[in-house]
Parts: C-alpha cells; sequence; structure tokens
C-alpha cells in the first residue's frame, strides 16, 4: 500500500452527523459501534448521502439495532439497490449490551446515534444514551453559552 492509502485509513472521516442531538437531549454516556450495512449502503453513505434526525436505538432480544436512519438510495446501483429506513443492526460487546440494558430500563433514558463516520474503511456509529431536555433546560444551555462567550469578548478587549 502506498502512504497515501495508510494516511486515509488511519484517519476518521465523519460521513454525517446529527447537531440537533446535543441540543435535544442531555448526553450521559456515548458508545463506538459497528454497523451492518449493504453494499449500496456504503457507497450512499460515502457520499453524505444519509440522515440521522428521527433515529433511534432500540434493545430486542439482546441486540442493539437502528431505526429510522435514511440512507439515500446508490444511484448507479440499479436493481440491487437498499430500502432506504430499513433497521440496522448495531454492533456491541456483550458486556455493553448489557449495561445498555440495565441503564435503558430507567425512566427516560433512550439510545440516540449522534454521528455515523469511517474508521480505518470502517463504518462506526457514535451511539449515546441520553435524557431528553425540558424547554428550560435548553434556554439554561442558551444562558450558560451567552454568559461564556461575552465573558471571552471582554477577555479579549482587556
Amino acid at each position: 500500500m502506498s502512504e497515501k492509502n495508510n494516511e486515509y485509513l488511519a484517519e476518521e472521516r465523519i460521513a454525517i452527523s446529527n447537531r440537533k442531538a446535543r441540543h435535544d437531549y442531555e448526553i450521559l454516556d456515548s458508545y463506538e459501534t459497528g454497523i451492518v450495512l449493504q453494499g449500496s449502503e456504503v457507497k450512499s453513505l460515502r457520499q453524505g448521502r444519509a440522515n440521522l434526525q428521527d433515529s433511534y436505538g432500540i434493545l430486542k432480544k439482546g441486540e442493539v439495532w437502528l431505526l429510522n436512519m435514511h440512507i439515500n438510495p446508490y444511484e448507479h446501483a440499479n436493481q440491487f439497490n437498499h430500502d432506504p429506513l430499513r433497521t440496522r443492526k448495531l454492533l456491541l460487546h456483550r458486556s455493553e449490551i448489557r449495561k445498555l440494558i440495565g441503564k435503558t430500563t430507567e425512566k427516560g433514558l433512550t439510545l440516540i446515534p449522534l454521528k455515523v463516520y469511517f474508521k480505518k474503511g470502517v463504518a462506526k456509529v457514535e451511539l449515546a444514551l441520553c435524557k431528553g431536555k425540558r424547554d428550560y433546560d435548553r434556554r439554561e444551555d442558551i444562558k450558560k453559552r451567552d454568559v461564556e462567550r461575552e465573558m471571552r469578548r471582554n477577555l479579549r478587549r482587556s
């Protein structure tokens, strides 16, 4: 392999991210998971043609599944294209799944994908254990950001 290929495989390249999740949810813990994809899905993801907006994870029969992740059909795949909204299996260690089973049974905790990225040429999903924010929590976060921004301005001026 050439040096250029080695650099490409070593770096982490974000395909898509769910920016709204950090606004709507309080992130308690995050996990790096593998994802089971078909060939045309990988090609479409490399082009960044996917959406995590309303997607979430569920635990079913000791496995983790990702629902409502939309991956646009690959243009050049013709008849062998994939279903854009199919349920996709996430790959985690058994011990991590056990922890998630225990934590998601608590009230108000859910699994939300934060981003999909390629690491050493393999698609990965950053899955977060989240708790939904209330409106007043969001307002508090906005106030904190404004105060921090104002403090940085004042430090630069002085």
